[in-house]
């Protein structure tokens, strides 16, 4: 199972007595581009959240990067290797951007001041904001803080990114500047899980697109055929809806 990015098994998830995640399969080839869409409640979110363990499942294999999460020192080898960016954008307001990306690596990988500012400074460029470095979050738009994530995230070199609907909190005009960041890093061949309602998003940057309902994978296919050659009714249904 190591050859793969991804590999989950048979993965299920509870909350109390709501089934969440219906025996899971599902690999990710490294460099690969996947998106994950389907209606609210749907599980989305709950799977992208349990490939670096922040949820955790009742039963079945997961394998990240060749590392089976099966304990607490996996999940944080795991978490070094795995950049996630949410739908809120978790900056910390008391530090400047570049102060924001410089964290992580200080703490989590040990690395030191100067190279930490440098690689901030770098990854800060990469994603179109470098003159923003030393202000603070709340100074910024909220396209321009979900671009500071994504950056923080990219500082501590991951070899996978995730990405849960990075772009649902953000005002119609600067979803725009946050996808275009996105689909660089898909053309740079990054590895990325992106759970998203954004479809052409999916049709631009998607090696495949996968629609999930009631926890359970329903349908996957490379965007050509998920959206030209639908399968399933409910996808249907939801494609129809959201055209």
């Amino acid at each position: 199972m190591t050859e793969h990015a991804i590999t989950m098994r048979a993965v299920n998830k509870y909350y109390g007595a709501f089934h969440a995640l219906v025996d899971i399969d599902l690999t990710v080839e490294r460099g690969e581009r996947v998106v994950i869409c389907g209606p609210s409640g749907s599980g989305k979110s709950t799977l992208i959240r349990t490939i670096n363990q922040l949820e955790a499942i009742q039963s079945g294999q997961i394998v990240v990067d060749g590392i089976a999460l099966s304990g607490g020192d996996n999940v944080a080898k795991v978490r070094q290797e795995v950049g996630m960016v949410f739908q809120s954008f978790n900056l910390f307001p008391h530090m400047t951007v570049l102060e924001n990306c410089m964290l992580a690596p200080m703490k989590s990988r040990k690395i030191p001041r100067a190279e930490a500012k440098a690689t901030a400074r770098q990854y800060l460029d990469r994603v179109k904001i470098p003159e923003q470095a030393d202000k603070y979050p709340a100074q910024l738009s909220g396209g321009q803080q979900q671009r500071v994530a994504i950056a923080r995230a990219l500082c501590m070199k991951p070899r996978i990114m995730l990405f849960d609907e990075p772009t649902s909190a953000l005002d119609p005009e600067m979803v725009k500047e946050v996808l275009d960041t996105m689909i660089d890093l898909a053309r740079e061949g990054m590895t990325m899980l992106c759970v998203t309602h954004e479809m052409e998003f999916a049709r631009a940057v998607a090696d495949r697109v996968i629609f999930m309902d009631k926890g359970v994978i329903v349908e996957e296919n490379p965007p050509e055929a998920f959206f030209g050659n639908p399968q399933n009714e409910r996808l249907q249904n939801f494609l129809g809806q959201i055209a």
